[in-house]
């Protein structure tokens, strides 16, 4: 999944998925200059999605963002699968509820094949509450 990246480093999360954070150095091996910010994302590096659209050739891969302070914030997230986008890119802005079919990542996580138990939803499924910030994963 992470071939042509060197800077990328994998962590594991619940139901045997792999989780990229996007780490300083990460975001660095791949800006290509063009400015953060495509598709509507804070962080998403330019140049960046053709890399994602690549790694959906086999199988589907989603980028997702989150930004919560004091339980208040807002979520993106989108699906490449087979090399085109296949969700989203989805936005929850600040303040909204989440719609019927979940948080956008949590939406973004079942399109992956997560299965949230009852009362849980996806996020919560995979363990995603145990870390805030995405480097704390390979600590």
């Amino acid at each position: 999944m992470t071939r042509g990246v060197p800077a990328a480093r994998l962590a594991s999360v619940g139901q045997g998925l792999p989780l990229m954070p996007m780490t300083k150095a990460l975001i660095e091996s791949v800006a290509d200059g063009s400015g953060a910010g495509a598709s509507g994302f804070w962080r998403l590096p330019g140049g960046f999605e053709k890399t994602l659209a690549d790694w959906s050739l086999c199988g589907p891969v989603a980028y997702v963002e989150a930004e919560y302070f004091g339980g208040v914030g807002e979520q993106r997230a989108a699906v490449w699968e087979g090399g085109t986008i296949v969700l989203g890119p989805l936005h929850l802005e600040e303040g909204r509820p989440f719609p019927p079919a979940g948080s956008p990542i949590s939406q973004a996580l079942r399109r992956l094949g997560v299965v949230a138990g009852p009362g849980e939803d996806e996020f919560s499924a995979v363990g995603l509450v145990r870390h805030r910030h995405g480097e704390a994963w390979l600590a």
